[in-house]
């Protein structure tokens, strides 16, 4: 099972089932006695969020960095051709954004939230520690094991640029995905060199228009329809 504070997991354990581990959090007492429950972005749910916050944050996590490095052959990609989706992994620091609950819709809210990041199980959901210029919060945030399958190892550019011209499943491209997350870390003002770097390998080979030829950044791939919105 899962343990929420430190974060460990029972190796026996290939997939976590998403009920268990949803009563595993609602029982926890950092979750099930907080006043004020929190949840932390750092991809989609920056630019998506799951719910309506009564209060969202720009905080730091150390420990955990972000990585477009989670395979999805469903909502970016499909099994002939899997996308990429960014997950949390061990190591480094991740600026992202924290929301705060509404605490007359927290339980409601959480379950809209789990089946959406939590459909299979294969995040491991955590109780981070987020720095924030408020102070520090304790957030829900949805990791990923190394050990997991659909956790891929650093792509050479000549593998991630296939994947950005031709992964596509039910919910757009993995190139919309990867320029709507970055899109939506610079308006919050949060700064992340690998996604702006991934960001200039698109634009370099013509997958994405230059800032002066479109300000809004919205990727354009070659012989292929407008990408939709996640």
């Amino acid at each position: 099972m899962v343990d929420f504070h430190t974060g460990t997991i029972d190796p026996t354990l290939v997939v976590k089932c998403p009920a268990a581990a949803l009563h595993e959090l609602r029982q926890h007492p950092l979750w099930s006695s907080a006043r004020e429950r929190w949840v932390f972005g750092y991809a989609s749910l920056i630019w998506r969020p799951e719910f309506d916050a009564a209060e969202h944050r720009p905080a730091l996590v150390r420990g955990w960095h972000r990585a477009l490095r989670m395979r999805s052959r469903v909502n970016r990609g499909t099994p002939q051709q899997p996308g990429l989706v960014f997950a949390l992994l061990p190591g480094g620091a991740c600026r992202g954004v924290v929301y705060r609950m509404r605490p007359e819709q927290a339980d409601l809210e959480i379950e809209r939230l789990w089946a959406r990041e939590m459909p299979t199980g294969v995040y491991d959901p955590r109780l981070l520690s987020c720095r924030t210029p408020q102070g520090t919060v304790t957030a829900l945030a949805f990791t990923l094991s190394r050990r997991s399958e659909s956790c891929l190892a650093r792509l050479p550019d000549e593998e991630m640029l296939h994947i950005l011209r031709h992964a596509r499943g039910r919910y757009g491209s993995t190139l919309d995905y990867l320029a709507r997350t970055a899109s939506a870390l610079r308006e919050q003002g949060l700064q992340d060199r690998e996604v702006e770097r991934l960001m200039g390998l698109a634009r370099a080979h013509g997958l994405v228009p230059t800032p002066e030829s479109n300000s809004a950044g919205v990727p354009v791939s070659r012989g292929a329809q407008r990408p939709s919105a996640g």
